[in-house]
């Protein structure tokens, strides 16, 4: 039964699809909003409906009789049309993941999409989330940060997939199976660097959550043969930036400052050539003045 002093409220809600986050780990890790929707919203979806039941149950919120409809990736485009047409007809859309954010390595792109398509209200309740729990906690650059996702589960696709991230100037963050956790660390230092520093985040705000940070070289040797249970991110520190040859960003300095004022071409060349902007800025400005 729904405790006499509830966290949450029913409030009227407006038609629309509400894509709710819900906890990764602690079921407390919801917000006040998204409580408010889930006992509000006149129809109920979910990538598992047994865990929204379940988190319902644990917040006192009753159903009340209304429709809880399982939309998952096997399902997913052919449940839309039936919870648009709700919205469409004016009821509130309540849509939640198994756990996180729903569209994040989870359903919920599909119907989403159509919302939009289709001209209806879509809003997001946010809340919990791996990517940003992980980046969080890796002691990582976290002011530019690349989501790829979960790495294919072939050998082959992986290295591909890792060539593909090598260069990339932001924190790498990586879903991963604990199964082939061992297969991904190896695969990543061979490609990005054994000296490359990461973190393997595991069990985010759960009971076990456990923080393990090293290089990739480290990473990948003690976890060869390890048993590893549980959710598992892996953040990955940027690549060194390459050191550019002194006359190419040079000559695309020259080219910027046709169009851009000094200090526009500074910063823009700066981050094109991963070299310090104050550098290139001084260069800019002796430019500058032969103009």
């Amino acid at each position: 039964m729904p405790s006499p002093n509830p966290a949450w409220e029913t409030k009227p809600l407006a038609a629309g699809l509400y894509l709710v986050a819900t906890p990764i780990g602690t079921a407390r890790d919801i917000t006040l909003r998204a409580l408010d929707i889930l006992a509000s919203a006149d129809v109920l979806a979910a990538e598992d409906t047994r865990t929204l039941r379940h988190l319902m149950e644990i917040h006192g919120i009753p159903l009340n009789g209304r429709p809880v409809i399982p939309c998952h990736d096997h399902n997913e485009a052919a449940a839309s049309p039936r919870l648009l047409r709700a919205v469409a007809e004016g009821k509130s859309v309540a849509y939640a993941s198994e756990a996180g954010t729903p569209l994040v390595s989870d359903p919920g792109f599909v119907i989403a999409r159509a919302a939009v398509a289709e001209g209806l209200p879509v809003l997001a309740a946010p809340g919990a989330s791996a990517v940003l729990c992980a980046l969080a906690v890796a002691g990582l650059p976290s002011d530019r940060f690349h989501f790829a996702g979960f790495p294919p589960a072939t050998h082959a696709a992986r290295l591909r997939f890792l060539e593909e991230l090598r260069a990339v100037q932001a924190t790498l963050i990586l879903y991963e199976s604990p199964r082939r956790l061992a297969a991904l660390l190896a695969d990543a230092a061979r490609v990005l660097g054994a000296d490359r520093a990461a973190a393997i985040c595991r069990e985010l705000t759960k009971r076990h959550e456990e923080v393990t940070r090293a290089p990739l070289g480290q990473l990948a040797q003690s976890h060869a043969q390890a048993e590893v249970k549980g959710e598992v991110v892996v953040v990955i520190d940027r690549a060194a930036p390459a050191q550019a040859d002194s006359a190419t960003w040079t000559d695309a300095l020259d080219q910027a400052l046709l169009t851009l004022s000094v200090k526009d071409a500074a910063a823009m060349v700066a981050e094109a050539y991963g070299l310090p902007r104050r550098d290139v800025y001084q260069v800019a400005l002796e430019k500058g003045k032969g103009r």
